[in-house]
């Protein structure tokens, strides 16, 4: 079982509408409501907006389980992170950190230059995460701008 968690998870490209893909959004949007109270995010999203080359929805596996997932979606000139999600037995395994440097690396092929996210303040293990890859807090936009505990981050891809 500790060498499965220490290999990297194999990563597929899946719609937005895609019954696993739901399945995750679901359970971030869960884990997002634990933490902030609500539905966990009420960014409107539409799945078209997780079609390449415009943006992607990523699934991370573990053989046969979805582990994790993640996405970007065009904003303005930027690429934007979202729905960024780990399954909490797979946490701590480095399925985060893959699904971000892949989801760097499409925007970045889709010509994109600079990735923004927006995240909140009792995310502290996301934030780590995002700050241990280069990210730097930006001034609050999109969604969330108005709101106490949002914090934003970017990075030149």
């Amino acid at each position: 079982m500790q060498s499965e968690q220490r290999t990297a998870p194999e990563l597929t490209t899946v719609a937005y509408t895609d019954p696993v893909a739901r399945r995750l959004v679901t359970a971030a949007l869960a884990d997002l409501g634990a933490r902030y109270g609500g539905e966990g995010d009420a960014t409107p999203v539409d799945p078209a907006e997780f079609v390449p080359p415009a943006g992607v929805f990523l699934v991370a596996w573990r053989g046969d389980e979805p582990v994790g997932c993640g996405a970007w979606r065009t904003h303005g000139p930027d690429a934007e992170l979202k729905r960024m999600y780990t399954v909490p037995a797979a946490r701590g395994t480095g399925v985060a950190g893959a699904v971000l440097a892949a989801l760097e690396d499409d925007a970045r092929r889709a010509g994109r230059t600079r990735m923004v996210l927006e995240c909140g303040a009792r995310q502290p293990e996301a934030i780590a995460m995002y700050e241990r890859f280069g990210y730097r807090r930006i001034p609050n936009y999109g969604f969330y701008a108005d709101a106490p505990d949002c914090l934003s981050y970017a990075r030149m891809l």
